[in-house]
């Protein structure tokens, strides 16, 4: 499984770093001003609607029920299945973009009211999010087909697609002159990777013979049992955009920039929880799906076990330097042309704030997946639920009764996070499906250890490091690469020294199957030959 993880994971840093040259492109182009916040709100409206009807929530539903067909009842029978969802899917994203592209306006005073009072950002906005708009219906299909390839254990081409996003964006920047502006430019780069996406993502599934076609979607009770799934997932999803939604509604009032250093912040705070905990979730889901298929329970928990600890081995360095040293990392990334310090110092309070949730971020997955792998989507609704809650209540509470601006949003989504894990955890214990053995708590304790020594390397490296680079060219850039290697050098130390050599290989080692264990899926197209 590691194996796994580990191509879903490399895809998504791929797709992070190339994600880093977009950002530094953008802040370079647009800066943190009010055509970076136009076009933000313009990303992030698609972007909101794809998180709810697609992705987490698609696959949630879709990937157990596809499995179980294939498994139970063949290549056939799961493709007509595949056709029916695919086709209903269609029919959704052609009605909301219509409904969208018509009432655009509305749509941006609703979610962006702020831009009423800023002279000509509000019109900005509807324009731009016209142009964005229908990357909702090219990044549907894209996960409709990931989703598909996922079951077959085929990750790599839906993990990959995302890196055609940031080259478009850059390459359109690149040529921005031609357009009425930057905004502008990044709206059709946007346009452009769904395109991309679609002809990446569905030539793969094409060529494993398992691209679906538009069938009449009658709801036969595979359909249904999909449904069923899918209304409480997407309920779950609705739910976090909701917290997602009040940042845009909130921050609109807020001073010009107070969007973009949320963007830049939360970018660089998904780079862990995307490369990591989404990865991790995306391979635990059918690995632990197919296992308790075939009534492997101890496995399927050692597998979610062992997961929880990889992640957690990953996460803790970049918990730690976004806690402690998120201004420097602004700067060293970002502060360049149009963006200056002070859009740096921002954006780095806000990371700091943002630190705070991304240990529940990024083990979310990881337990979500004891739920959803057992076909239970409701559950994690509930315990979304209660985290919504707090977090748009706190949102609330710090806009009318503080000044921290954007970095109060930040504290509240944090707090958000740890409820929506505290509620998984009690009804995964309640329910007996989640138990952690003596690995996981030894690897704990060790990494708790090796995450305060880093944390004492990287306070005293950024005092020492000040005061030694002072005046240098590209002070900045220097200052940031010296606390990563520092960084590296005391955390790798730290690990060698707790875990031993053979412990820490075994983390990276290609899984195999174990005895026991579920053959791998066989392509539909093997199964028809």
């Amino acid at each position: 499984m590691i194996d796994r993880i580990l191509t879903v994971g490399g895809f998504t840093l791929a797709s992070r770093v190339t994600g880093f040259l977009r950002d530094i492109v953008l802040a370079a182009v647009l800066g943190a001003g009010p055509i970076a916040d136009a076009f933000f709100v313009a990303l992030r409206l698609p972007n909101h609607f794809r998180a709810i009807f697609a992705e987490g929530a698609f696959n949630a539903a879709f990937v157990p029920t596809y499995a179980r067909l294939r498994t139970a009842r063949g290549a056939t029978t799961v493709g007509v299945f595949a056709d029916r969802i695919f086709t209903l899917s269609i029919i959704v994203q052609i009605i909301i973009l219509a409904i969208a592209l018509l009432q655009t306006p509305w749509v941006i005073n609703l979610l962006a009211p702020g831009f009423a009072e800023k002279s000509g950002q509000s019109a900005l906005a509807i324009e731009l999010t016209r142009i964005t708009f229908p990357y909702l219906l090219l990044v549907t299909m894209v996960t409709l087909y990931g989703g598909i390839l996922n079951s077959l254990e085929r990750f790599a081409a839906a993990a990959a697609a995302p890196i055609l996003l940031n080259f478009t964006i850059v390459f359109a920047l690149a040529v921005a002159a031609v357009f009425p502006t930057p905004g502008h430019a990044a709206a059709w780069g946007v346009f452009a990777a769904g395109v991309l996406e679609v002809v990446l993502v569905g030539g793969d599934a094409w060529r494993q013979g398992v691209l679906p076609r538009l069938r009449w979607p009658k709801l036969d009770g595979d359909v249904r049992l999909f449904l069923k799934r899918f209304a409480p997932a997407t309920a779950g999803s609705a739910g976090t955009q909701i917290a997602l939604f009040a940042d845009t509604i909130i921050a609109s009032f807020f001073a010009a920039g107070a969007l973009s250093a949320l963007y830049y912040a939360d970018r660089i705070n998904q780079l862990p929880i995307g490369v990591i905990g989404i990865a991790v979730g995306t391979v635990l889901l059918p690995e632990m799906a197919n296992r308790l298929a075939a009534g492997q329970e101890h496995q399927a928990r050692e597998a979610q076990n062992r997961a929880i600890e990889f992640t957690l081995l990953l996460s803790v360095p970049c918990f730690v330097a976004f806690l402690l040293v998120p201004v420097p990392i602004m700067n060293g990334l970002f502060e360049r042309g149009a963006f200056t310090a002070a859009d740096a110092a921002a954006s780095g309070a806000t990371l700091r704030a943002y630190a705070f949730g991304l240990l529940p971020f990024v083990l979310l997955r990881s337990l979500s997946v004891t739920f959803l792998s057992r076909g239970d989507t409701l559950t994690p609704v509930i315990a979304l639920a209660c985290s919504v809650a707090i977090n748009v209540a706190l949102k609330i509470f710090f806009y009318y009764s503080t000044t921290l601006a954007q970095v109060g949003l930040a504290i509240a989504t944090s707090v958000g996070a740890w409820m929506n894990v505290a509620v998984l955890y009690w009804f995964a214990r309640r329910q007996e499906l989640l138990t952690f053995d003596e690995s996981l708590r030894s690897a704990v304790t060790k990494l708790s250890i090796a995450g305060v020594l880093l944390a004492v390397a990287l306070s005293g490296g950024q005092y020492a490091f000040v005061a030694l680079f002072d005046g240098l060219p590209h002070r900045a850039v220097v200052l940031l690469a010296s606390l990563t290697i520092l960084g590296a050098v005391v955390y790798g130390a730290a690990l060698f020294v707790l875990f031993g050599k053979r412990r820490l290989a075994g983390y990276f080692r290609s899984a195999t199957p174990s005895a026991g264990a579920p053959p791998p899926a066989t392509p539909a197209t093997d199964e028809a030959s």
